[in-house]
């Protein structure tokens, strides 16, 4: 039984002593604070459509990544940046079969 309690209390100085920071080292200074989120004051994007389309905005990330356009009377559209370099693509449908995936998987410089 002494040999037990002589084990733990052994097991708990040694836990006490790893408790303690070495010397000659500094708590970290606070990290700075986060930079302000872009709002209201960012730039919007114009894409040339018909005045009388009702123009719906998708956004990810902040960027604008899908545009829905619904001309008056018509059927919707949509104008994707699937690669994010600025190319619109049309598409009459987002259920328009396959969808193959797209992503390089090696480049040559």
């Amino acid at each position: 039984m002494r040999r037990l309690l002589a084990i733990a209390l052994a097991g708990l100085a040694v836990t006490v002593w790893a408790q303690k920071p070495p010397p000659g080292l500094e708590p970290l200074p606070e990290p700075p604070p986060p930079p302000p989120m872009p709002g209201p004051e960012e730039p919007s994007v114009r894409i040339p459509v018909q005045e009388a389309d009702k123009v719906e905005e998708i956004r990810q990330g902040g960027r604008v990544v899908m545009l829905k356009v619904t001309p008056p009377g018509g059927k919707p559209y949509y104008l994707m940046d699937t690669t994010g370099s600025g190319n619109w693509l049309r598409r009459d449908s987002l259920e328009d079969g396959v969808r193959v995936p797209m992503w390089p998987i090696q480049t040559f410089d």
